[in-house]
């Protein structure tokens, strides 16, 4: 698929609204801020750092992004004590081990003629370039997204999980799309990638990285455009349901619980009230479906006595 926002000179405003186009054409529903962030980081060229509560569509968007310019993603996902060697890159030392046993048993031809230690360590010297090239190394998401010929999506999901010293490991890749390698040097990104880093927002990112990228907040949807997402993702639930489902789900968001119910856990109940052929929502069917949507067990049974009223106030608004 081609670029769509390829043309420096083209009028702004059109080509958000053809980004939204086809991210609704791929089944991501947005709103003209995502759009106009998608925008920018391509023309800018600057990583996009995308913020919000679990399950609003942050890793979707780097995947929707991908598929609309025709680009491969590459994904990292983060995690406590993630480090150069699993995000970067690796030597394959069996490779080299294999190496250094060939030439072991040429050792004998290679020393032959020569005049003493000095230009015997000479000739060894000559292979140190051997075992530390491109043919030995191993690439991890980062590097694979630099090498990568037209260029990447590369996604760094859940960066707050991450150490702050990955954090800060991250600063030169982020600032000149290049990394250092001390075998190798500098290597520079063969295509410029576009960048996601997405947090959920359990600690804080840091200050340098965050002036390194442009920053998105994708909150919950509200119910115009959750009934969109609806739509686009579970086209078999009637409108009726629909204007149901997404107005229940809106109410337990307005509830105190340990985890709000996501994009996501809408979508599976969705899903799951077709497979019931569900035509319309009532309390019984609520209570036996509600661990789709809640992934607590406190949440199930503080949400229990609010059911009939979370329901009776959905079917109003179908």
């Amino acid at each position: 698929m081609n670029k769509v926002v390829p043309d420096v000179n083209g009028d702004a405003p059109s080509q958000i609204a053809a980004i939204r186009q086809g991210f609704e054409r791929s089944g991501y529903i947005c709103n003209n801020q995502i759009a106009t962030s998608i925008f920018l980081a391509e023309r800018l060229q600057k990583p996009l750092l995308v913020e919000g509560p679990p399950g609003v569509g942050k890793t979707e968007l780097a995947k929707a992004t991908a598929e609309l310019l025709g680009k491969p993603l590459i994904r990292l996902q983060c995690y406590e004590g993630l480090d150069e060697a699993k995000a970067l890159y690796e030597w394959k030392y069996g490779k080299q081990l294999l190496y250094t046993q060939v030439l072991k048993e040429k050792l004998g031809d290679l020393m032959s003629g020569a005049q003493g230690l000095k230009e015997s360590i000479s000739r060894l010297h000559e292979f140190d370039d051997t075992f530390f090239n491109e043919e030995f190394l191993e690439p991890r998401p980062l590097l694979k997204a630099l090498w990568q010929p037209g260029g990447a999506v590369l996604l760094i999901d859940e960066l707050d999980k991450s150490d702050d010293e990955f954090e800060a490991f991250l600063l030169e890749i982020l600032s000149d799309y290049q990394i250092s390698i001390p075998e190798l040097g500098t290597i520079k990104a063969r295509t410029t990638p576009i960048v996601f880093l997405t947090s959920n927002n359990s600690r804080e990112i840091g200050d340098a990285l965050k002036r390194r990228c442009l920053h998105l907040y994708i909150p919950f949807p509200d119910t115009e455009l959750e009934q969109r997402i609806i739509r686009a993702r579970v086209p078999e639930v009637e409108e009726r349901l629909r204007n149901q489902l997404v107005a229940f789900v809106q109410g337990l968001r307005a509830l105190d619980l340990k985890k709000l119910p996501a994009v996501s856990e809408t979508i599976d109940w969705a899903r799951t009230l077709v497979l019931l052929h569900a035509r319309e929502l009532d309390a019984e069917l609520v209570r036996d479906t509600l661990n789709v949507l809640l992934k607590f067990q406190d949440d199930i049974e503080n949400v229990d006595s609010e059911i009939n009223a979370l329901t009776t106030k959905a079917l109003a608004a179908s």
